[in-house]
């Protein structure tokens, strides 16, 4: 058999990379704005939007590729509203100041499908709050990151400069970085993908 990552996320590549699990990384070709943007017409919450997601790539990938295929999608929620990836870095400057001093959650979901169907689940929340730093910190972050904010929905890479926003975080670290990896690795060895 053979695990397919569908996505082209450096972060999930470098968790899978890290734990030593042989993948390829494909794109799943989902419209993942249109999608969002109806499960939340739907009235589903930033936890069950990150679930769906995952879901629908998985399987769109699972029904044209033989093997097991991971799918994932993560959430920023703050008081209930979802919130993506920050376009450019003025808006990554607003993100950051309406994060700074509160606790926001990360949603991040992974699904394993397998001819088409899913097989297997998990939803992982983790809290983060961030400290209140000053708008001299924030200038020099956003400098010193640059685009790379950019690609995560909360603008920091926790395993970067961005852990220095924080100062408290509650949850499973690999869900944080956007692939909840434990649950997954033992569904791997289940399925002969790892050794037991």
């Amino acid at each position: 058999m053979s695990v397919i990552l569908a996505s082209k996320s450096a972060a999930r590549r470098a968790v899978l990379d890290g734990a030593g699990v042989a993948y390829e990384a494909t794109v799943a070709g989902v419209d993942e704005e249109a999608v969002k943007a109806g499960l939340l017409a739907e009235g589903l919450g930033p936890r069950d939007v990150a679930d769906a997601l995952a879901e629908l790539k998985a399987v769109r990938v699972s029904m044209s590729r033989p093997g097991l295929v991971i799918g994932a999608d993560q959430t920023l929620d703050l008081d209930g509203a979802l919130y993506d990836k920050a376009p450019d870095l003025a808006a990554a400057r607003a993100r950051l100041e309406l994060l700074r001093g509160k606790t926001h959650k990360l949603h991040s979901a992974v699904v394993v499908a397998k001819d088409g169907a899913p097989i297997w689940r998990e939803v992982v929340s983790a809290r983060l709050t961030m400290r209140p730093f000053s708008d001299a910190f924030l200038e020099h972050y956003l400098a010193s990151e640059g685009e790379v904010a950019l690609g995560s929905v909360g603008c920091y890479r926790l395993e970067g400069p961005g852990a220095q926003l924080f100062s408290r975080i509650e949850g499973d670290y690999f869900a944080i970085l956007g692939l909840p990896l434990l649950g997954l690795l033992d569904l791997l060895r289940q399925h002969g993908e790892l050794a037991k």
